[in-house]
């Protein structure tokens, strides 16, 4: 069980649930200070958390020191270009199945077929046949694409399997997982593929480059993505109030 702890309106962590332990036993901590830990509502005193541990004499112990711990707005890592790369091509051969199918039953093999037989007779009107043709599929292809993406990333994995796939996921600007709505207004200028090639690029080219890379829907809708699988790092703790006086 991974502990955060509650200081002086900051919250550090997370610990093991032993060190936790060792520290009331020794004074380190005191029983009055809050703790947290995945699946509680609130903030607890220690004490309650763990009412067995008290320090070994039964004298009141001194004032503990500073806390030394890891507090948890540290710089956390950011996924870079190539790692975010890496995943939206898995990605993208993960929906090619799918993408296949559903042109394929929409018409798009055979439009293919009357293309290539009519562009010697008419290029023009073959090459109008077949857009009329593709463009309905074009958008349901984009809008399953922005369901997917809207989904996996507002789960509870924060990540496409692309993404879990190189060990990044997605997180608001405080390292938790983000809202449905976030996640659709994130992934809205994925429709803009149906329009222009170009300005998605550069929306995805911008992580390179800025200082917590981001790319422009990062930006937009204050996400990061982060390096690290939500299934293998803590969560963080919640801002709550335990008895009105907690709120780090």
């Amino acid at each position: 069980m991974q502990v955060w702890i509650g200081r002086n309106g900051e919250r550090f962590g997370p610990y093991g649930e032993d060190e936790v332990r060792q520290w009331l036993r020794d004074g380190t901590c005191r029983p009055e200070e809050l703790g947290w830990y995945e699946g509680m509502t609130d903030w607890r005193p220690l004490g309650e958390l763990f009412p067995d541990e008290r320090p070994a004499s039964g004298a009141v112990p001194p004032p503990p020191p500073p806390f030394m711990g890891v507090h948890e707005t540290a710089e956390p890592e950011y996924a870079g270009f190539w790692l975010r790369f890496g995943a939206w091509v898995i990605d993208y051969l993960i929906l090619m199945v799918p993408f296949t199918a559903i042109s394929l039953s929409m018409g798009l093999g055979a439009a293919m077929t009357r293309l290539f037989a009519e562009m010697e007779k008419d290029q023009t009107a073959a090459i109008t046949a077949y857009a009329a043709t593709a463009q309905p599929i074009t958008y349901v292809l984009l809008v399953i694409g922005f369901v997917y993406y809207a989904f996996f990333e507002s789960s509870k994995w924060q990540a496409t399997p692309g993404k879990m796939a190189v060990g990044i996921r997605v997180t608001d600007t405080e390292g938790r997982r983000i809202s449905v709505g976030r996640a659709a207004g994130r992934n809205a200028v994925r429709l803009l593929n149906a329009f222009t090639l170009l300005v998605p690029m550069v929306f995805y080219v911008v992580a390179a480059f800025t200082q917590r890379k981001q790319g422009v829907h990062d930006l937009l809708a204050s996400t990061y993505v982060l390096v690290g699988r939500a299934d293998k790092v803590a969560s963080p703790a919640p801002r709550g109030r335990t008895g009105g006086s907690f709120d780090a």
